[in-house]
């Protein structure tokens, strides 16, 4: 079963699937948006992708505030989510992103790789952490 990982900002939306086992995550792709309330294009090319790779769920970041709170970002990728069911029609679970593009940063400045080049992968990276931190709590239960 396949599952796709997603790390949802205002720009960009990061892109990371399964491996066909459901162990490893691995990088897909970044969809950038030119208007951040325009997500017709972004559904689009996520339906695309889950058609595929046949997708059978789908894993968003929850952005939760540090403190456990919810800030503007939860209610747009709240919205989000519900469109993506709506469109798609694969179940989308929320998962804790805190820190996810803090370990993705870290991650990119270890492989030396410049501010550039972090800058135009940081996004799909963080949604790597996502997936492999779901796909990690999965194989433990």
């Amino acid at each position: 079963m396949r599952i796709l990982g997603l790390d949802f900002g205002m720009k960009t939306i990061g892109v990371a699937v399964s491996d066909p086992f459901g162990w490893t995550a691995q990088g897909l792709e970044i969809i950038r948006r030119s208007e951040e309330g325009n997500l017709k294009k972004s559904v689009e090319r996520l339906k695309a992708i889950c058609s595929e790779y046949q997708v059978e769920k789908i894993i968003l970041g929850y952005p939760k505030n540090m403190n456990n709170t919810l800030g503007e970002r939860v209610e747009k990728t709240e919205a989000f989510k519900k469109r993506i069911e709506k469109n798609i029609k694969i179940p989308v679970e929320f998962w804790d992103e805190r820190l996810s593009t803090v370990a993705a940063e870290r991650g990119l400045l270890e492989a030396d790789l410049s501010r550039a080049k972090r800058k135009q992968v940081i996004d799909k990276m963080a949604a790597v952490y996502i997936l492999q931190g779901y796909l990690d709590s999965i194989s433990r239960n």
